[in-house]
């Protein structure tokens, strides 16, 4: 029983510690969260509705978050510029329409910055922004719009050519219809390689975006930030939301062990839970 009760006791101190070693490597890392769709008609996964939206927003604000945009943050890194206290950065994809119609009132509320990566081709479809919503949103001075892609196309797929087209075409088409310049991108599905990297270089982009849990910190590759998915569809939104905002050097790991054993065991991968 001592020997049992000895091995436990083994077992949770390092356990602790080894949790302990994952906020103090993190601790300077800075959250990006990636929202798609804010909505009370459309119930599908990514979307969250507009109370839940808000009630994260306000959570931030309340518990001393400090908004900052993709630039405040590679200055800090860059150029020693300092940052605020808590720094958290909100990114959204895709670029539809819900983001005039129910996030914009909102970060007018509580006067913040966000970043929207757009797919261009989108641009005017049913249920996207149009160009004239998009100008007047950026002159605004509450969004600043970035490169999602053109199609939103697997860009490990395209050839060379068409993979320059999909990166190069999006960010000229928003500098043309914005008049300004087009620095960051966000890889469709989070997937990228190296050619996708050298692409965005060539091109003259700062720093590229994928899809995972952990916080973006000043020694990762700036054309791999990661941002934490922000999801709907749940009685416990804002918990949930907390819960990935604190717990990211935990659950980053976590996820892409879920992720590495999802092909060739999808059973297993399914109980690992994430909030």
């Amino acid at each position: 029983m001592k020997k049992f009760l000895l091995a436990m006791l083994v077992l949770i101190l390092a356990t602790a510690g080894f949790i302990f070693w994952l906020f103090a490597r993190d601790a300077d890392g800075v959250p990006i969260l990636i929202y798609h769709r804010v909505s009370d008609t459309d119930d599908n996964p990514q979307t969250l509705k507009v109370a839940d939206f808000e009630a994260q927003i306000k959570y931030l604000k309340e518990n001393g978050y400090s908004f900052i945009m993709p630039d405040d943050l590679l200055d800090a890194w860059e150029k020693g510029k300092s940052l605020p206290a808590k720094p958290v950065v909100i990114t959204f994809d895709d670029g539809h329409e819900d983001i005039y119609k129910n996030v914009f009132p909102i970060l007018q509320k509580y006067g913040l910055r966000v970043t929207v990566f757009l797919v261009t081709d989108h641009v005017g479809m049913p249920d996207y922004l149009t160009w004239d919503v998009i100008r007047a949103l950026q002159n605004g001075g509450y969004i600043d719009f970035q490169s999602h892609t053109k199609s939103y196309k697997d860009l490990n797929t395209l050839k060379p050519d068409k993979l320059w087209n999909e990166i190069y075409g999006s960010k000229q088409a928003i500098e043309w219809a914005l008049n300004k310049p087009v620095k960051f991108i966000a890889y469709p599905n989070g997937k990228y390689n190296v050619d996708t990297e050298d692409t965005c270089k060539e091109c003259n982009f700062r720093a590229g975006f994928i899809e995972d849990y952990g916080l973006a910190k000043n020694d990762d590759d700036n054309f791999i930030l990661t941002r934490i998915p922000v999801v709907g569809s749940n009685s416990q939104t804002l918990l949930r939301f907390q819960l990935r905002l604190k717990g990211s050097p935990i659950f980053a790991p976590i996820n892409r062990f879920k992720q590495d054993i999802s092909e060739g065991n999808p059973e297993v991968a399914d109980l690992i839970f994430i909030p």
